[in-house]
């Protein structure tokens, strides 16, 4: 379950420093991992996974994410369940208003969506697949930040409808600049 922070419009400028609970999250995967590296022949015999694999895994499984949300979006529940099913650990700040938020990550006006999210110093906008923001975090651009536009059908949090619409993940500059960064169909 996500932790759920209430904050105020005027505390929901994000601090672009780790948080302690982030650090926490890090600092356990890396004891995990350090523990898991000469176990890597038990793993392998027992598992039929090679202990790198196990540790890709174990890694994905603490990569924590802030969302940002208003309390009364329903859409935002969908995909942070399936964040969390991914092997994401959101973390859930309910706030009034997300404009100046929005503002502060430098997220274009032709990308805003419904719900914000930071990791690892990155901008994610609305409802943008788990592979995207692994494709963004393990190839760093220099971007602000990704996102979807709008409510795509078929997206992630966006599903159950019965249709699956194609959609973009827009990377984008904080001079408002947009690139297509991943096509979904």
């Amino acid at each position: 379950m996500p932790n759920l922070t209430l904050t105020s419009p005027l505390a929901a400028l994000v601090e672009e420093r780790m948080t302690r609970r982030e650090w926490l999250a890090h600092a356990a995967t890396v004891t995990l991992l350090t523990a898991l590296a000469p176990l890597s022949h038990t793993a392998s015999a027992l598992s039929g996974a090679t202990a790198p694999a196990a540790a890709r895994a174990a890694a994905k499984a603490a990569t924590p994410i802030r969302i940002y949300k208003t309390p009364t979006c329903g859409c935002c529940k969908g995909w942070i369940t399936y964040l969390e099913q991914q092997g994401f650990q959101p973390q859930v700040e309910i706030v009034a208003n997300l404009d100046d938020l929005k503002k502060r990550l430098g997220i274009p006006g032709s990308v805003v969506s419904c719900h914000t999210a930071t990791i690892e110093g990155y901008a994610v906008e609305g409802h943008v697949p788990a592979a995207a923001i692994r494709k963004l975090l393990r190839e760093r651009p220099r971007v602000a930040g990704i996102g979807v536009t709008g409510m795509p059908l078929g997206s992630p949090g966006m599903e159950g409808l019965g249709r699956k619409d194609p959609f973009d993940v827009l990377a984008f500059d904080r001079k408002g600049a947009t690139r297509v960064f991943l096509h979904f169909a």
